[in-house]
């Protein structure tokens, strides 16, 4: 074997703590609160989107906050991310000197093992698994599109214009028709596996309905796209050098967010509504402006891994960034964690908290919350003894065909 081969081998390892990228990790610990409140408040309310469709008082609030700031932005930035990552991972095995058909060959096993473990994540525990389709979507990247040129990674930049243009024609349809008047509710499918009793029972359920979610959740690629257009760019890596631009999208990503979710947090909310034949085209609205939600976030986060990283003192050693980062570092392990404890806390099967309690809303915060806490905590412990996450070493495992490099 060759020096050279030898040493891609041994060398394409974890990027160690002290040379990662701030901002991607701290907006992966964090995408995990927004999914949390996302999928308990789903759970709870037992509809997708999460909606009780008759708020009192300060659930109105949370449902508000919830349709402006969560609910759809929570897994175009989780994509987003996973995009970026996938740029990152290529650059770096390309640094090592690693050839593009073994980094090619690589992303292909890590991805048929992601596949696996969202297949058994969405038949055992939750039917809205979103790995599955991940590993899809990372599989159709890696063959067609990271070893392209810049001109195939600016194509997702025509995407988000053309997006943008559709939520302007969708606002000029909905907003003229707001009504504090309106009895319109938001149009919020039931989630059937909610409401089984048993566990065998959602077994049968997820079995045939996780394919069909995964195949819409394809979808997610367009997002996963401009992530890796940033990635491409090194937007969350040099954000000094992209401040301005990460400035404009924290501005501009969240102006059109909460412009386009308005109407449908307002229905939600019980505060106002558009005409009940537009309940449809409100709802595209807001979720088409989610994607902008999760430029917004990303931007933030780029604004704020600069300014940790101007500060004299390490970041890793501020206990709150600190535990968000290595939240962010075992992102799978504790996305899977979160569907543990569904099934253990609000399930009929389970603890069924949600029968036990008045308000949906205020218990999805709560358990959201605790859960999240819950994983900065076991994060940080890991982070503390130098181990990655069981589901991160396991994507390692088939990522270097069982061998350990």
């Amino acid at each position: 074997m060759s020096t050279a081969t030898e040493r891609a081998g041994r060398d394409a390892g974890p990027v160690p703590v002290g040379e990662r990228i701030l901002a991607p990790d701290l907006a992966r610990g964090f995408a995990l609160l927004l999914v949390a409140l996302a999928h308990s408040t789903g759970i709870l309310n037992r509809t997708v989107p999460g909606v009780d469709l008759s708020p009192h008082g300060g659930e109105q609030v949370f449902y508000l906050v919830m349709f402006l700031f969560v609910h759809a932005c929570a897994l175009p930035l989780f994509a987003m991310m996973f995009g970026y990552g996938l740029v990152q991972f290529v650059r770096r095995q390309d640094s090592l000197g690693v050839p593009a058909e073994r980094t090619r060959a690589s992303l292909l096993r890590r991805h048929l093992g992601l596949f696996v473990i969202g297949a058994v994540h969405g038949i055992f525990l939750f039917v809205g698994d979103v790995l599955g389709a991940f590993a899809v979507v990372g599989t159709v990247l890696t063959v067609l599109l990271l070893r392209r040129g810049n001109w195939a990674f600016r194509g997702s930049l025509v995407y988000l214009l053309l997006g943008g243009l559709y939520l302007v024609v969708l606002a000029v349809q909905v907003y003229p028709t707001m009504s504090g008047s309106s009895t319109t509710d938001v149009p919020a499918p039931v989630d059937t596996t909610a409401a089984i009793a048993t566990y065998p029972e959602s077994i049968v359920d997820r079995l045939t309905d996780w394919p069909g979610s995964t195949l819409v959740l394809l979808t997610t690629i367009l997002f996963a796209w401009i992530g890796a257009w940033a990635a491409k760019q090194r937007i969350l890596d040099e954000p000094e050098k992209h401040r301005t631009l990460l400035r404009w999208g924290a501005i501009g990503g969240f102006t059109v967010a909460i412009a386009g979710a308005l109407p449908m947090a307002l229905t939600a909310a019980g505060l106002a509504g558009p005409d009940a034949e537009l309940a449809g085209a409100a709802k595209q609205l807001y979720e088409g402006a989610g994607l902008f939600g999760a430029v917004g976030y990303a931007s933030v986060f780029g604004l704020i891994g600069m300014r940790l990283s101007r500060a004299k003192r390490d970041p890793h050693t501020i206990p709150p960034v600190a535990a968000l980062v290595a939240l962010g570092q075992r992102s799978l392990t504790f996305y899977l964690f979160q569907s543990v404890c569904w099934v253990i806390l609000l399930t009929h099967y389970g603890l069924a908290l949600g029968e036990r309690t008045s308000s949906p809303a205020y218990t999805a915060l709560v358990c959201a919350f605790s859960v999240w806490l819950v994983s900065l905590l076991g994060a940080s412990v890991l982070q503390r003894y130098g181990r990655r996450g069981p589901v991160e070493r396991l994507i390692r495992w088939f990522t270097h065909g069982g061998h350990r490099r």
